[in-house]
């Protein structure tokens, strides 16, 4: 009697499989994607495999300007601030890469490396203007597969999206069109929860993370809160969306609970981030800055 195994003899490889599994070939986008995810209730490909296959066929019909940051969010330099305030910036809102103007926000006539920014302080005769580097402008009408090839051919992270009167639509970076396929991606603002969830900055402000514990914000940040919210909350975050009404915009500044509440981060409809400031440093602040 035979000792045989016909999975063992099965020498066909994964995608021969695969394409046998695939015919007849679907004829539509959507058929594909059906078909895929039948291949995942048989285990043909794992479901996360299918997520981001089904990311790549999405992206076909999709463009920069289905996925850019408009114009009116972007987060731009002036090339004739004052150190300080360019530093300032690039401390709230986080970015790697900063798109810099000059006379009009509309005038994008560089790229400035947040990291870069450190030359200035330690060369002070230094311009801004040297640190510059190239800014790509795309049309919104450019397809997400021909942006990606362009990232990665001429190594760019960050275009400039232009509407077709040659007007600042928006930006888009390749973390942008590579989460179309993967799904959101960390980034160095985003820290594991062990490494902590309240941190101290320089200026006596904290950046907390949207996600800390409720109770413990009540605690570090001294809240007198209903006892309710407590109970009913789990996160700084939620509970503060819950009292506005809304999830807060990146940028927006809020007076809650006695604090100021600066919105840092915000990612798949939520609070990444905040800087928060206790009265005290509000109070500080304000009276250094008071002529005497």
């Amino acid at each position: 009697m035979s000792d045989s195994h016909p999975e063992r003899d099965d020498k066909r490889s994964f995608w021969q499989k695969f394409q046998e599994f695939l015919h007849p070939s679907p004829d539509t986008p959507d058929a594909l994607i059906e078909t895929l995810a039948e291949a995942e209730d048989k285990a043909i490909i794992s479901p996360e495999a299918l997520a981001m296959l089904e990311g790549v066929i999405r992206m076909a019909d999709r463009t920069a300007g289905d996925i850019m940051v408009p114009a009116p969010r972007m987060d731009v330099l002036d090339i004739h601030a004052p150190f300080e305030a360019l530093l300032d910036q690039v401390i709230r809102t986080a970015h790697s890469r900063f798109p810099v103007y000059e006379g009009a926000r509309e005038n994008i006539i560089g790229v400035l490396m947040a990291k870069d920014l450190l030359k200035l302080q330690r060369s002070p005769t230094l311009k801004l203007r040297a640190l510059l580097r190239p800014v790509n402008f795309i049309p919104e009408t450019k397809g997400l597969y021909d942006l990606l090839r362009e990232f990665r051919s001429n190594h760019y992270h960050l275009s400039i999206v232009v509407d077709e009167f040659g007007n600042i639509a928006g930006l888009v970076t390749m973390e942008d069109v590579l989460e179309q396929i993967v799904g959101e991606i960390e980034d160095e603002f985003d820290t594991p929860d062990e490494e902590g969830d309240i941190f101290a900055l320089a200026d006596g402000s904290y950046r907390v993370a949207g996600d800390l514990d409720l109770s413990r914000a009540v605690q570090a940040f001294d809240l007198h809160l209903p006892a309710h919210a407590v109970e009913n909350f789990d996160t700084l975050g939620g509970y503060v969306a819950h009292t506005l009404g809304h999830v807060p915009r990146r940028g927006q500044v809020l007076q809650w609970e006695g604090l100021e509440l600066r919105v840092l981060l915000t990612k798949g409809g939520a609070v990444r981030w905040f800087q928060v400031r206790r009265p005290e440093a509000l109070a500080t602040d304000t009276a250094e800055s008071t002529p005497s």
